[in-house]
């Protein structure tokens, strides 16, 4: 299959990947994140978190020139909207109504992870537009709905608004260390509002009042042990919510074996036992002079997964933002991301933050219906953004 001067190549299981050159081209973009190495995905796969049998029917398109992978994405083929973080219930509801089936649908995703990053992997913008062609022929050809690209980079971004998909705006709170960067915690506090220090000084007092300690451990540092103890508190957290945990134990055991350098556990613990737990990935990167030179590394810090065996009030905070915020600062990290929604984060020093996907409606009424609600939808999250941005909780000088 050809287009253009490039070889198209679609392979339905990440075996038929070659990790190296997939990595290889991920290091290349301007926003790269784990959750889109070629071990991350495979593990999401043969784990059966995110499979066919689980709804994620996976597909890698690559196109090649000259023997070499020049760009390439992973979509997946869809029978629901679960696991995504950008909500599409009522587009499916309405298609419903209509009786035009929605589902399947394909999405371009890294599933269950809600973490800007790039997503149309490309050695330069030619590549990536004609990758951005390949998508929509093959959405066409296979006879999907619908198809959407989520958190995506930039650049992904833009390539899909000039190949005509429509463009959707959510918002997230990340925290940034500014440079110089801060000395410690106490010199993060001092940049806050009056109200807000005094918040987290009270809340970080409550858990240690009532007799709770951290530990944390980071890569082959996190033994067996950490990880079984881990995933009772992953678990626990969704199984109090209603429902089952979208990853398997066996992902965070290929994790443990093929990506351990990425993640950093959190531990709660009182009276020496083990009673909550928080996992962040970790990622460092260089950022390019020019596409050509190494001019500084880019560390960045994400949340992910939290649980408690035990209630604690305010455990949940110091777990999943004061400590990584204190491990970040002591080791340089620029940036925390805080994951998909949640404006308490303000609360905590995240600042809000715009993400965007991009969207392409078969139907050509829909697709129209579609972008009036954009349109309308855009303008709200604009405003939204707006009044955030006026409550920051960042000290005022004047």
């Amino acid at each position: 299959m050809g287009e253009g001067n490039y070889v198209i190549r679609v392979a339905t299981h990440p075996s038929e990947v070659h990790p190296q050159a997939w990595n290889d081209l991920l290091a290349a973009q301007s926003q790269p994140t784990p959750f889109m190495r070629h071990a991350y995905l495979a593990a999401l796969h043969t784990s059966g978190s995110a499979c066919a049998s689980t709804g994620w029917a996976p597909h890698f398109l690559m196109l090649e020139a000259a023997g070499k992978l020049v760009a390439a994405c992973v979509v997946y083929l869809k029978n629901h909207s679960q696991g995504e973080y950008v909500f599409d219930w009522a587009w499916a509801s309405a298609f419903r109504q209509h009786g035009v089936p929605y589902y399947p649908k394909a999405v371009v995703a890294v599933p269950f992870t809600p973490v800007p990053g790039s997503r149309l992997l490309a050695l330069d913008a030619a590549a990536r537009a004609a990758l951005v062609q390949v998508l929509i022929a093959w959405c066409e050809q296979t006879g999907v709905s619908s198809l959407h690209l989520l958190f995506g980079a930039e650049d992904d971004l833009q390539s899909c608004a000039r190949a005509g998909l429509m463009l959707r705006h959510t918002v997230q709170f990340h925290w940034n260390n500014n440079a110089p960067g801060f000395q410690d915690f106490e010199d993060f506090l001092a940049s806050l509002a009056q109200a807000k220090r005094k918040k987290i000084r009270q809340e970080r007092r409550k858990v240690a009042e009532a007799g709770v300690t951290f530990r944390h451990a980071l890569g082959t540092e996190i033994s067996e042990a950490d990880w079984d103890f881990f995933y009772r508190c992953y678990e626990r957290t969704y199984l109090e919510h209603g429902n089952p945990p979208y990853l398997s134990r066996d992902f965070f055991s290929e994790m443990a074996r093929s990506m351990p350098e990425h993640w950093l556990l959190f531990i709660a613990e009182r009276n020496g036992n083990a009673i909550a737990s928080s996992l962040i990935a970790v990622h460092a990167h260089p950022l390019r002079d020019g596409g050509l030179n190494d001019s500084t590394t880019n560390k960045v810090a994400y949340g992910r997964y939290w649980g408690a065996l035990e209630p604690v009030d305010c455990l949940h905070f110091e777990a999943c933002y004061y400590q990584p915020l204190q491990w970040c600062i002591a080791n340089g990290y620029q940036r925390f991301e805080g994951g998909a929604q949640g404006e308490h984060k303000m609360a905590r020093a995240l600042l809000p933050v715009r993400t965007s996907s991009a969207h392409w409606i078969a139907h050509p009424a829909f697709s129209e219906a579609v972008a009036r609600f954009l349109e309308r939808e855009s303008e709200g999250v604009g405003n939204y953004l707006e009044d955030l941005r006026q409550r920051s909780p960042l000290r005022t000088t004047s």
